[in-house]
């Protein structure tokens, strides 16, 4: 939550402390068009469902086991529930647009690690206390 407002969000929310802040998004059966779930988490999940407008469109990037989701929301909003993952020509997009600065993932990053210490980068990456996304850095060789 820290990170989010360097990429542009403008309201940030931790539910885990203040879960009625999201009270006004709920309201009048929901306020947004389109939400991104990327953590999978049933409340995170619930909390989507209850956020969205009838017939918005909920993307799914995070994943997890199975899961119980309010299947009355789903059907009695007539939500579109997309599962969103890396497969074809949008990996090589989004490297391009990485690439180029176009979108700038430098604010998620919050670890670097050179690449003869990847070890102990995939180690803190496993440490979601303290680590947003990890870097390995690469030696640029003439």
């Amino acid at each position: 939550l820290a990170r989010a407002p360097a990429t542009g969000a403008d309201v940030t929310i931790n539910v885990a402390r203040d879960g009625e802040a999201l009270a006004p998004y709920q309201e009048n059966k929901g306020k947004f068009d389109v939400v991104f779930d990327c953590s999978a988490a049933g409340p995170a999940l619930r909390s989507a469902f209850a956020a969205i407008k009838p017939r918005g469109t909920i993307v799914q990037v995070g994943v997890t086991g199975d899961i119980t989701i309010p299947l009355n929301a789903l059907v009695g909003k007539e939500i579109v529930w997309r599962g969103s993952q890396r497969f074809h020509a949008e990996f090589a997009q989004a490297v391009d647009l990485i690439s180029s600065r176009t979108i700038d993932v430098r604010p998620i990053i919050s670890h670097e690690f050179p690449l003869e210490q990847a070890i102990d980068a995939f180690e803190q990456a496993g440490d979601r206390t303290v680590a947003c996304k990890v870097q390995l850095t690469f030696k640029q060789t003439d």
